[in-house]
């Protein structure tokens, strides 16, 4: 049987591939001394540094991928902090920005499934590169780098000391700590076997009831992705402890693979997505912190985010999906929070980077501060600005690209003007087609770029409403 090998390709946060048919060690080995370069090349001159973070999460084999990357880096003339454990990708960043070095090659497939590693590059700043330095990365895949004139040096770190220091200086973990040995608020945590594991505990200096902690690189037969169909361990858990401490605020926090995505679960067991949470770290940074700042959002956001930023005077900045764009904006301009629905969110107090473990921290002292369920205080900020609606997405696979190029084509020749029985008002394409109808509910119709995979957006009044319409596009798209 033949094996196709795909070539190095960067997506939207770094290069993915199947382990032992795309991810080897070869190209792993030829792949960070050039990525080493460039970053020299980009930052070298504004750090003075020729040191390069390297580090990995709990997939297979990944911490002997880093060791690889770290060792070719190495021989390539470049100075080597090598973690000696697994860490937070986030922690990484942070690495790169406190330690001043060129940047970080971190070893993770962050939400994939268990057959995937990947490779993320991170720059001095301490976020994700832009697609413009992983083009100069890829234009010179294959070519050899001269020979050093001597081997860098290669040191191990421990990645959790100087991220866990900085976090607990941006929340009143006293207060939080007292919250919880009361047992007024009781914490759940799903790390889905990942990166996230021994986070909280480190950070409040308290034992927190952690879900699927051990190691296990098949991911339980699933994937580490902070969504309802990956979570029945936590639902469980937070139902069980309802009957058990019915007095208590009970909070489950979700943590992806590499955590830098998180979603929660309120105290009856129902699902947050970070649609819930971004409105919610809203009103906590800029009403209760006193935080200032522009709220990013991309075009997949919740429209009460927009409603709940006139209301406290906040301006509002939409951008295609991909945390990269948030990034590039919090490079620019002052950011009190930006976030995507997929649970990546970002703050300005902090790097421009998206970071689940610091935004479990907020979400604590929310909670904490308001004494309120997350859902309660989801609530009174519809209340606040009269404003209900729910959220879903699917996402379809396609039978092939050939089903894809014949749905854009029709999508670009023949424009929807009814869908689910409401007339359509407009349609915005800066990221695939979102289609605002009547009720001002939308739908979101985009393409994956790599694969036959179609996404599926719906925001609308009620879950039935949402339903509808995502069934509707689901029967649209399957009519070709």
């Amino acid at each position: 049987m033949a094996f196709t090998i795909n070539p190095i390709k960067f997506g939207t946060d770094g290069w993915r591939g199947v382990i032992a048919a795309d991810f080897t060690f070869e190209r792993v080995a030829m792949l960070a001394p050039l990525a080493a370069k460039v970053l020299a090349d980009n930052y070298g001159g504004a750090t003075g540094s020729r040191t390069v973070i390297v580090g990995y999460d709990r997939r297979f084999l990944a911490e002997d991928f880093a060791k690889v990357a770290a060792e070719a880096i190495q021989a390539a003339g470049f100075d080597v902090l090598l973690s000696q454990s697994y860490a937070p990708t986030p922690a990484f960043s942070w690495a790169a920005k406190v330690q001043n070095a060129l940047g970080a090659i971190v070893m993770t497939a962050s939400h994939n499934p268990a057959a995937y590693l990947g490779l993320k590059v991170k720059g001095a700043f301490g976020g994700s590169v832009s697609p413009e330095i992983t083009q100069q990365i890829e234009a010179i895949l294959g070519q050899p780098l001269p020979d050093a004139e001597k081997p860098g040096k290669l040191e191990l770190f421990d990645p959790w000391v100087s991220y866990c220091q900085g976090l607990k200086t941006k929340v009143d973990i006293k207060t939080i700590k007292a919250a919880i040995a009361s047992g007024k608020v009781r914490v759940y945590a799903d790390v889905m076997h990942g990166a996230a594991a021994t986070g909280l505990e480190r950070l409040l200096d308290c034992s927190i009831e952690e879900i699927n902690s051990a190691r296990d690189p098949l991911f339980g037969g699933g994937a580490p992705e902070p969504l309802p169909k990956y979570l029945p361990d936590l639902f469980r858990t937070i139902k069980e402890a309802a009957h058990q401490y019915p007095d208590s605020i009970r909070v489950g926090l979700v943590f992806d693979g590499d955590s830098d995505r998180i979603a929660a679960v309120d105290g009856q067991g129902n699902f947050l997505s970070s649609q819930v949470l971004i409105p919610i770290l809203i009103e906590h940074l800029s009403q209760k912190k006193g935080f200032t700042g522009e709220i990013v959002k991309t075009v997949s956001g919740s429209d009460l985010i927009p409603r709940l930023a006139k209301l406290y005077n906040l301006s509002v900045y939409e951008t295609p999906i991909g945390y990269k764009y948030i990034a590039d904006r919090m490079l620019s301009t002052e950011v009190l929070v930006g976030g995507e629905e997929s649970g990546g969110i970002g703050y300005g107090t902090h790097i421009p980077e998206r970071d689940a473990l610091l935004s479990a921290l907020y979400v604590l002292e929310a909670v904490v501060e308001s004494g309120r369920d997350l859902s309660d205080i989801y609530g009174q900020l519809e209340q606040k600005t009269n404003f209900t609606a729910t959220y879903d997405r699917i996402d379809l696979p396609l039978a092939s690209m050939e089903v894809r190029a014949k749905l854009v084509e029709r999508l670009q020749n023949e424009p929807l003007q009814e869908i689910a029985g409401k007339s359509v008002v407009d349609c915005l394409d800066v990221d695939g087609y979102k289609y605002r109808l009547a009720d001002d509910s939308w739908l979101l119709i985009r393409f994956s770029g790599t694969e036959p995979v179609l996404r599926l957006y719906c925001q609308a009044p009620t879950m039935i409403e949402v339903k509808k319409t995502l069934d509707w596009a689901r029967d649209w798209a399957n009519s070709v």
